[in-house]
């Protein structure tokens, strides 16, 4: 309708979990082939470099003890903060950094970027007021990709409290499960407000 003015939100966590759950996927598959690098080649200067693993229990599980898997891995408790604060740092940088470069990833791949909703909102015959399609996509890069990464960082910083917070299961898990269920609470939410406008109508 013309004239007619809505505002279009773009929310923080613009990406929702999906950045940790790349990144839950690139730590697997970089721990995966490092312990399958460190049993053929144990010993290997390189192969150490990627990381060193040591067997905890009779059922042959092991642990990172050195290397890149070890600085990627979360710390177990506080006193492993205490005992190695550069391990802690480390791996507060690289979730924080992975989170946010997966993310702005993501709204690449998915259809999501400035230049994708300024697409969408032309063929709605919607426009940012006085603004082409050009203008819009420069308009909404100042917001999109900043929002994307933010809201990155900020998933894998509650990632990373639960860890150290010593919390049941992983603090990724916890984090997965809680956004999981949020976004069923959502759905249901809307389509509730719509049953309530096909019904009054």
């Amino acid at each position: 309708m013309r004239g007619y003015r809505q505002p279009y939100p773009i929310k923080l966590f613009y990406t929702s979990n999906i950045p940790i759950i790349l990144q839950t996927a690139f730590v697997s598959n970089l721990y995966f082939f490092s312990q399958m690098l460190h049993k053929k080649f144990k010993g290997n200067f390189i192969v150490s470099l990627l990381g060193k693993w040591q067997e905890y229990d009779m059922a042959g599980h092991s642990a990172p003890i050195g290397g890149l898997a070890y600085y990627i891995s979360p710390p177990r408790d506080f006193h492993d903060i205490t005992r190695d604060p550069f391990h802690a740092i480390f791996y507060i940088f690289f979730v924080l950094a992975t989170t946010a470069f997966f993310s702005s990833i993501w709204i690449n791949i998915s259809g999501s970027s400035a230049r994708d909703v300024a697409k969408q909102l032309m063929e709605q015959d919607m426009i940012i007021e006085g603004m082409r399609e050009e203008s819009m996509v420069r308009y909404l890069n100042r917001y999109i990709p900043i929002a994307a990464a933010f809201g990155g960082m900020c998933i894998g910083g509650l990632s990373i409290f639960a860890d150290f917070m010593g919390a049941i299961g992983s603090g990724t898990g916890i984090l997965l499960a809680v956004t999981i269920i949020y976004q069923y609470f959502e759905q249901i939410a809307k389509e509730k407000e719509r049953g309530g406008e096909t019904f009054i109508f």
